[in-house]
C-alpha cells in the first residue's frame, strides 16, 4: 500500500498527542516521533478514515498514486451539487439522443485519486456507481468506502493484476476495460478461482453463502481504440468482434455487457468521430454475435466524460464517466 502514495510534502505539523500516536504505526520512520512528517511515509489508517498523515493534519482532504500528485477534493455540499446538475444534463442529453439510448443513461462517478471521504460524500448524496483506474489504490480504499459501492474498472488491466482486482475488491460490478483475449481469460479464471474459495468457506462455516460471492458472473466491457492514438488503450476496432466472441464463447463466468472507449479529446462537435465508431463497432459485434435481434441492441455503449458526455449521451451512450465535474479539477501541477 506504500506505493499508493508518491510523495507526502514536508511543512505539516501534528498536535504532540497525534504525533505520538502517529510514530507508533508500522512504516512511520522513527524520525516522526516529533511533531514533523517526514517525506515519502505511506498511507495510514489513522481516526477510522483512510488517508494520508498529510491529509490528517490538513483542512483539505487529499489522495495521490504513483505518477500524480496529490488532488483537492470539492466538499461534500459541492458534490452534492455537482451531482444534481450532471444529472440534469443527462436527462436534456437523453431528450436530444439519436439513437436514444437502449437503456436508462448510468453515470460513473470517476473517483482515481479522491478519498473515501469523497466518495462517501457521492453516496450520500445519492451515486451508487464509481470507476477507478489503479488496481493497488482501489483495493486500498475500497474497504473504507461504503458497502453499498459498485465499483466499475475503468484502467488498463494487466493480466497478472486479475486475480488482485476480482479477489480483493468488494463490490465490483464491471470490467470495462477488456481489450485483449489474455485479460478476458485472466479475469474468468480469477472469478472461477473466487467463487470455488467462497464456496469452500461457506461450506467450511455451515453456511451455502459464499461469502463474498454470490455465484453470479462478473460484467465486463470490451474497450475499443476508437482514434488509433498510442496512448489510448483498447483493441482496434476490426479486432473487437474477436475479444467479445472469446468472452461470450469461452468465459463462463464473465458477462459481456457491451463496449467502452476513451476517444480522443472533442470538446466541440455535436457527433465526435469516436463515438460514431464505436456505435459501428458495436453493430458489427451484435450482428457476429446473433445479438440484437430484437429491434433493440443490448449491448451498452461506455463513452464520454467530464467536457462530452452530454455529446456522448446524444449518441447513444448508456453509460458516462465523470470525474473532475463532480468531484473538482485535479492538480497536475506539482
Amino acid at each position: 500500500m506504500s506505493r499508493l502514495i508518491h510523495r507526502v510534502y514536508l511543512g505539516f505539523t501534528l498536535p504532540c498527542s497525534l504525533a505520538s500516536r502517529v510514530s507508533r504505526l508500522p512504516g512511520i520512520h522513527s524520525s516522526c516521533a516529533g511533531r514533523r512528517l517526514i517525506q515519502g511515509h505511506p498511507p495510514i489508517l489513522f481516526a477510522n478514515r483512510w488517508t494520508s498523515a498529510a491529509a490528517a493534519a490538513s483542512p483539505l482532504v487529499t489522495m495521490a498514486t504513483p505518477d500524480r500528485p496529490p488532488t483537492s477534493t470539492a466538499s461534500p455540499a459541492a458534490i452534492a451539487t455537482a451531482l444534481d446538475t450532471i444529472r440534469s444534463r443527462i436527462e436534456a442529453a437523453v431528450e436530444a439522443a439519436s439513437p436514444p439510448p437502449t437503456a436508462p443513461v448510468r453515470l460513473i462517478a470517476v473517483s482515481k485519486t479522491r478519498p473515501p471521504e469523497a466518495i462517501a460524500a457521492a453516496f450520500d448524496a445519492g451515486q451508487v456507481d464509481f470507476g477507478e483506474n489503479y488496481v493497488q489504490e482501489l483495493v486500498g480504499k475500497a474497504g473504507a468506502c461504503p458497502p453499498g459501492v459498485r465499483w466499475h474498472y475503468i484502467g488498463a488491466l494487466q493480466s497478472n493484476k486479475a486475480k488482485v482486482l476480482v479477489g480483493q475488491v468488494p463490490g465490483l460490478a464491471c470490467v470495462q476495460s477488456v481489450d485483449r483475449v489474455k485479460t478476458a481469460r485472466a479475469l474468468n479464471t480469477a472469478v472461477v478461482n473466487r467463487s470455488e474459495k467462497a464456496a469452500a468457506a461457506g461450506s467450511d462455516n455451515g453456511d451455502s453463502r459464499a461469502s463474498g460471492d454470490d455465484g453470479r458472473a462478473l460484467d465486463v466491457m470490451v474497450q475499443v481504440n476508437t482514434s488509433g492514438e498510442d496512448s489510448k488503450s483498447g483493441c482496434a476496432p476490426d479486432e473487437a468482434v474477436a475479444v467479445a466472441r472469446y468472452v461470450t464463447d469461452e468465459c463462463a463466468s464473465l458477462r459481456l455487457v457491451g463496449l467502452m472507449t476513451i476517444g480522443a479529446p472533442d470538446t466541440q462537435s455535436e457527433r465526435p468521430p469516436a463515438f460514431d465508431v464505436l456505435l459501428r463497432v458495436r453493430g458489427e459485434v451484435e450482428a457476429a454475435l446473433g445479438l440484437g435481434g430484437d429491434g433493440g441492441s443490448r449491448l451498452g455503449l461506455s463513452m464520454g466524460m467530464s467536457g462530452d458526455f452530454e455529446a456522448a449521451v446524444r449518441c447513444g451512450a448508456t453509460t458516462v464517466r465523470v470525474g473532475s465535474a463532480i468531484f473538482g479539477a485535479r492538480d497536475y501541477s506539482a
